[in-house]
């Protein structure tokens, strides 16, 4: 790889997980291990959380429970806004209720292999391990998760695997586990345990003789700049799909927070592991602003299919079953229509590349119910999946019950993220970062109902039995506004706003977003090639130069002005891209949704090369002009035999 691109550091480790003692023994020995910090103690040290989703909003609650004073800061209105509250499909416990094989150690190997031997070993095992004591919290909240007949809690199957372990509330358990978190945290708040700030956007992180100590804010509604301090800061600020333009994601979702981390110092890790979500509607005009998931609880019952012949354009309901290809389970006949996402959302583009999509544009497949309508009945399919069905009518004006769902894979969750070690801290001393924002646990690709799983795990039971190690040597030395630290770190951000606001160019912010998402869809989505992202890494910069001199910030920096919150993310955005663009380029292998097409089997599967790439991939910031710095986590498995994946 050419040096130009970049250069390499220092290899980095982890050194928080306690490997003198065996695979399911690390996170209860690393537990007590930690320093603690004693109650009364607790209510001398503060506590900075970024974000109110599953993560942000657990986290706050739990550390504020535990007695340490905390500052919570999001840019919605309300909590109950977060991102997480879309999440529809169910979470993933290790509960075996339905007395099929589960088990702690197959939630951690299918959750290895489903991230294709890129994941570690250790956060992996932990996550499933917590997975069980997240559903005992939910449900002592009052989260309504699905019963059974008789009050038992139901189960349903995800990708990648062939058990029955998430639990799910219908098709909106996101929505339900974040508003068990969000009552958790009301009472906090209530108490006074909890400082909030709502309508506020972190825009810079304060680094004090090498710790993190505090951020620098706009708020929304009336254009001040302030910053905060505390002892300790936690980033609990989601993904960055929005990077693409048109996602799953909510359209305030953002990288903004980590990037600016990032560019402080915080190492970003593996950011080309972007995760396509099979089942979404599809893209129906140039003009859309986003796109909506169709959660994959639906491939319980519903089956994939396409015409076999190309160019067929009859109604579903007239092409008989001999005329249809249910390529699905006649490629994957061991997992059918539930192999992990990236492998279903890889199909169903190349079937339509073949030229055998649906719909208006041939970008579609079917997503059908009538089997499962005639085995249990519409009204027992209503019960399960009835929200989702209503949202598919409302947005398409197509009765699924009748003709199924016209679906195709879009950007929906991202693996990578700042680079944390066991105990979810940055590089950087006093930066915590968890859930989506963190890359630590997935792998290069995440199983369905896996994130509300890590955003609870890392909110209500991992942080907050090792931030404690951290924060026992607290008290840390007072620091305010007037810190020259602080001082440069406000001042920076006001020097970017007057800038945005400065140029008055002639292209709005939304024409250069939606210009790099297009590209990055193009260039660096499911299919990355080098020409490719040699091609992307040529037309980013130039995107870059022409948004600093060229765009249209309209308003002004002391009012509400969504178009100037807007363009400070498109210009992370725009970083960001070319670090993803560099770090695909130079991964040049096949490994769960990062898929270079010169490197894959015969049968067109992604193809790893573990001698050679078995490794975190942590970038280091550098200023514009200077190529990024590489240092290399190795990923070492003792318990996982390194295999190419099959679900055949």
């Amino acid at each position: 790889m050419p040096l130009e691109l970049f250069t390499v550091g220092e290899p980095i480790a982890d050194t928080t997980a306690p490997r003198d003692v065996p695979l399911p023994d690390r996170w209860n020995e690393r537990k007590f291990r930690a320093r603690l910090v004693n109650p009364a103690n607790r209510r001398r040290l503060s506590v900075i959380v970024v974000g109110t989703g599953l993560a942000g909003g657990s986290a706050a609650a739990t550390l504020a429970e535990m007695g340490y004073r905390v500052k919570n800061f999001w840019f919605q209105d309300s909590p109950r806004r977060a991102h997480s509250v879309a999440a529809q499909g169910g979470i993933n416990a290790a509960k075996n209720y339905r007395n099929d094989g589960d088990s702690v150690h197959r939630l951690f190997y299918d959750t290895v292999k489903g991230g294709d031997f890129r994941s570690r070993e250790d956060n992996s095992y932990r996550l499933a391990e917590v997975s069980a004591a997240i559903i005992d919290q939910a449900v002592a909240q009052g989260v309504p998760f699905a019963r059974e007949y008789g009050g038992l809690l139901d189960n349903r199957s995800f990708g990648g695997a062939q058990v029955s372990r998430t639990f799910y509330a219908r098709g909106q358990t996101g929505q339900q586990l974040l508003y068990g978190a969000y009552q958790a945290l009301e009472r906090q708040i209530g108490l006074g345990n909890v400082e909030q700030h709502p309508r506020t956007e972190m825009l810079d992180l304060i680094v004090v003789d090498g710790k993190a100590r505090g951020i620098v804010v706009r708020h929304l509604i009336t254009g001040e700049i302030t910053s905060h301090f505390a002892d300790a800061v936690v980033l609990a600020s989601g993904g960055y799909s929005n990077v693409f333009y048109l996602s799953t994601n909510a359209k305030g979702s953002n990288v903004t927070a980590a990037w600016r981390a990032h560019k402080r110092g915080a190492l970003f890790a593996n950011p080309c592991y972007t995760q396509i979500h099979p089942t979404c509607i599809p893209v129906s005009g140039d003009y859309q602003s986003k796109l909506t998931l169709m959660s994959e609880s639906l491939r319980n019952d519903g089956r994939v299919w396409v015409p076999k012949e190309r160019g067929d354009t009859r109604n579903p309901k007239d092409i008989p079953e001999d005329e249809r290809d249910y390529y699905l389970e006649r490629k994957y006949p061991a997992f059918g229509n539930l192999v992990p996402r990236d492998i279903a959302s890889r199909q169903a583009k190349a079937v339509c590349d073949e030229g055998r999509g649906v719909g208006p544009n041939g970008l579609g497949v079917y997503l059908d119910f009538s089997d499962a309508i005639a085995r249990v009945g519409q009204a027992a399919i209503e019960a399960k999946y009835g929200n989702l069905f209503d949202m598919y009518n409302r947005i398409t004006g197509e009765n699924a019950y009748e003709t199924g769902m016209r679906i195709y894979p879009a950007v929906h969750y991202t693996m990578g993220g700042l680079w944390v070690d066991y105990d979810l801290s940055s590089n950087i001393p006093g930066l915590f970062v968890i859930g989506e924002a963190n890359f630590s646990d997935q792998g290069a690709n995440r199983l369905g109902a896996s994130a509300l799983m890590q955003g609870l795990a890392d909110g209500y039971f991992v942080l907050p039995s090792t931030i404690s190690n951290y924060l026992a040597d607290g008290p840390f030395p007072a620091v305010d506004a007037t810190h020259p630290a602080a001082v440069e770190a406000e001042q920076s951000v006001r020097a970017q706003t007057e800038r945005l606001l400065s140029i008055n160019g002639t292209r709005t912010v939304a024409s250069f977003h939606r210009e790099l998402g297009k590209l990055m869809w193009d260039l660096c989505g499911m299919e990355r090639s080098e020409p490719g992202l040699r091609k992307a890494l040529d037309r980013i910069p130039e995107i870059r130069q022409e948004f600093w001199s060229n765009v249209k910030v309209s308003g002004e920096q002391g009012i509400f002005n969504q178009n100037l919150e807007h363009a400070g993310r498109v210009a992370d955005f725009i970083e960001l891209a070319e670090l993803m663009c560099v770090d695909a380029l130079h991964r040049n292998e096949s490994c769960g949704g990062h898929f270079r097409a010169e490197s894959q089997t015969p049968e067109g599967e992604a193809l790893r090369d573990d001698e050679n790439y078995a490794y975190v991939a942590a970038w280091e910031y550098t200023p514009e002009g200077e190529p990024p710095v590489l240092h290399r986590e190795a990923l070492e498995y003792e318990y996982v035999h390194l295999a190419q994946r099959s679900y055949k």
